[in-house]
């Protein structure tokens, strides 16, 4: 009886194992806007929620060192439309910290779990009231486990919208980037 029990102990954790191989390391990859409801000319904020199987990490936008410049996650946005995107994308708070002295790299950030990419978009003053999915161009995740890194997933998540009746004032904050993006500028 123990040893088929320790059989199907293997059995399950090779099972568990092939299937994070299979995965690539990703349980899910999510996008989300929110508010989901806006006015035209009001801020919104995409949410891109990353979830890793155990033992895998990946990197943010961007590394705090040059020498580690490579060693992060593309995201490309889509051109103004229903969404204008404005100002940077953030990467996801409190990062792991190591060093890879033998590439030159004293602090590479890298992130375990789940993570969060967030940037803000203002909702087109022009758009028209309606349901409507707003898809990234293009997200490049790199997944990497205590052995080697796997070639980037070429990932496109989208969200569903909803416009509002109405509109309101753009923040000022946000008010010449809209501006500039509408205009083709």
């Amino acid at each position: 009886m123990r040893s088929i029990l320790l059989t199907l102990l293997c059995l399950s954790v090779g099972l568990a194992s092939a299937a994070d191989k299979k995965s690539g390391g990703i349980k899910s990859v999510e996008a989300k806007i929110e508010p989901a409801e806006a006015k035209p000319g009001q801020t919104v904020t995409f949410k891109l929620t990353v979830t890793l199987e155990n033992g895998y990490y990946t990197y943010p936008l961007v590394q705090p060192e040059a020498a580690a410049a490579n060693l992060v996650n593309t995201i490309t946005f889509p051109k103004p439309a229903v969404l204008v995107f404005v100002g940077e994308a953030d990467d996801p708070v409190d990062p792991k910290k190591k060093a890879e002295l033998m590439q030159g790299i004293e602090e590479l950030h890298y992130y375990t779990g789940t993570l969060t990419y967030e940037r803000r978009a203002v909702v087109n003053p022009k758009a028209k009231p309606g349901e409507v999915k707003i898809a990234l161009e293009k997200f490049l995740l790199n997944v990497c486990d205590k052995d080697n890194c796997f070639p980037a997933k070429k990932l496109a998540p989208e969200a569903t919208f909803k416009v509002l009746e109405g509109s309101q004032p753009v923040d000022k904050k946000w008010a010449e980037a809209v501006e500039k993006a509408l205009s083709g500028k």
